[in-house]
């Protein structure tokens, strides 16, 4: 038996954190407060059922540690006992993880609430700026990544905690804005009709713009996979791989721009996630930064916010690690995505 409750009390180590997202999950456990997490290898979501399996295999039959709570980071909104993924067929059922895998507590917090947290505290090591902008202390801090999705998060400071701000801004709408946009826009997959910022700026998004480039050309796609679009645009002169990458970069420098913003982040933004960190070498940082700044009428305040490349590929973890070992300096709301088995439960 369970029950929810909110609060940043202490949790009782050892302490799982997991970064579940659409592709691949990634475990670690943390032994006490000062401890590092003890890393176990990226799990493939694919090659498991369920994620209570991947635990159970990847994690505990690997281990004599018995994790007492978990925290655990998604990808897709956390909202009731059964947690649907996005891009991915597992559902997170935490009263069941009580059950089955010997844990005390559970926490699931949204994937990129764990990349917010992760960037209240982001080494110099771990980060590169793109451009200018200078940090104001305490000021709100924005994150947003390419990867299986497109995650986006605030960060903001209030009372002496860092309260990280999940949601599904991947999802906002990514309207043209040049001719060459508006030639490109009625070959682009769609949503209901609809292109959200996610429909490009992803994986899979990517190979969206190299298809609607092609069409536009009156050619047929060679490439069927973002690895492949990469590849061709950076070692053998593809023309429309080329394009497909450097208009990636200018839509991402669009949307980083509209989530400074949003959220006016005069503390920077970061951009993270497995595809941008792959994909790093063959962009053009400087149409990332130009897209980022070219918001009329507030280019002065954008040029003012640093951006910066997360280069930590664990950040998620390094974020949940940092919450597990000290919740209360983190006003991270617990109510209803907090479940704690009950004596004799």
């Amino acid at each position: 038996m369970a029950e929810r409750r909110g609060g940043n009390d202490a949790l009782k180590f050892p302490i799982l954190i997991g970064d579940i997202g659409g592709t691949n999950a990634r475990f670690a456990i943390l032994l006490d407060a000062f401890a590092e997490p003890k890393m176990f290898p990226v799990v493939q979501t694919a090659d498991f059922a369920t994620i209570d399996e991947a635990i159970q295999a990847s994690v505990l039959d690997k281990t004599s540690i018995q994790p007492q709570s978990a925290v655990l980071a998604v990808a897709g909104p956390v909202d009731g006992d059964e947690i649907d993924l996005t891009n991915c067929p597992w559902v997170v059922r935490p009263r069941q993880m009580l059950a089955g895998l010997g844990l005390g507590e559970v926490i699931v917090l949204n994937d990129f609430e764990a990349q917010a947290l992760a960037i209240s505290s982001l080494p110099a090591t771990s980060r590169s700026q793109i451009g200018g902008g200078t940090v104001h202390e305490g000021a709100s801090r924005a994150v947003l990544g390419p990867g299986t999705g497109l995650g986006v998060a605030g960060l903001v400071r209030a009372r002496n905690m860092w309260i990280p701000v999940a949601g599904e801004g991947g999802h906002v709408d990514l309207g043209p804005r040049t001719a060459r946009d508006l030639a490109i826009w009625p070959h682009l997959k769609t949503i209901e009709g609809r292109v959200s910022a996610e429909q490009v700026l992803c994986g899979r998004g990517l190979v969206n713009l190299y298809q609607a480039i092609a069409a536009v050309n009156g050619a047929e796609p060679v490439h069927a996979t973002p690895a492949e679009i990469t590849e061709a645009a950076a070692g053998r002169g593809d023309a429309a791989s080329i394009e497909a990458v450097d208009l990636f970069a200018t839509y991402l420098g669009r949307v980083a721009g509209d989530i400074a913003l949003i959220f006016m982040a005069r503390g920077g933004v970061f951009i993270g996630g497995g595809i941008f960190q792959r994909i790093l070498p063959i962009l053009k940082a400087d149409q990332i930064r130009a897209a980022f700044e070219d918001k009329a009428p507030h280019s002065a305040l954008l040029k003012d916010i640093p951006l910066y490349v997360v280069t930590e590929p664990l950040a998620a973890l390094a974020g949940l690690a940092t919450f597990a070992r000290t919740p209360r300096f983190f006003g991270v709301e617990t109510t209803g995505r907090r479940w704690i088995a009950l004596p004799g439960g």
